[in-house]
Formats: structure tokens, sequence, C-alpha cells
């Protein structure tokens, strides 16, 4: 088999899967309820969110706090801080690609 299959949860309970760590890409898949998140922190990468369910509340450095709705992908920039959070009832579901990877995978 040439290709590689990964797959991913697809529940409603808080999850942070790593699901592809190598040396091209860190990819990782997230599920967040109400009032759940990620702690702030700086990008160690450039990353881009995909947001596939819910509504993502985001906040980069000092500039105010932006929603973005399922269909929304998202770029930020490398050492950018960010706070991400569900502040919405529906759940939170996204993706998170770091490119490159920080780590330069495995």
């Amino acid at each position: 088999m040439i290709e590689k299959l990964f797959e991913y949860d697809n529940g409603n309970d808080k999850k942070i899967e790593k699901i592809i760590n190598d040396k091209n890409l860190h990819l990782n898949h997230m599920i967040f309820s109400k009032n759940k998140g990620l702690p702030q922190h700086n990008a160690n990468s450039n990353v881009y969110m995909i947001v596939i369910r819910g509504v993502l509340s985001l906040q980069l450095d000092k500039q105010e706090e932006h929603k973005y709705e399922k269909g929304s992908i998202i770029n930020i920039p490398y050492k950018t801080l960010m706070n991400v959070n569900n502040k919405d009832d529906e759940t939170l579901e996204i993706f998170v690609i770091k490119a490159p990877n920080p780590k330069g995978g495995h």
C-alpha cells in the first residue's frame, strides 16, 4: 500500500490528538466543549487552524478577539501570542496544521 491512513476521533468530549508528526508537518485534531480551550501560548511554527464544527474564539497578540465559524481557515504567523477557546454552546472541532513541523517530526 503506497498511501498512509490516519484516523481521528469524531466524538464530543475534549480531545487533543496528534494525528501526524513527521518531518513535513504536524497535524493536531482538537475538540472543545463550551468554555474550554488551550492555555495562552506563542505559535511555535506557522499555524493553520481549520474550523470543522462550532465557533472558534481566537485572540491574537493585543488585538480584540475574533470569532470564526465552521468552514474557516485561519493562518497564524510564527511567534504570535494566541488564546484559543470555545465560548459558544456548540462543540468546537478544529484541525491545527503546523508547517514546517516545529520539532522536525520523527
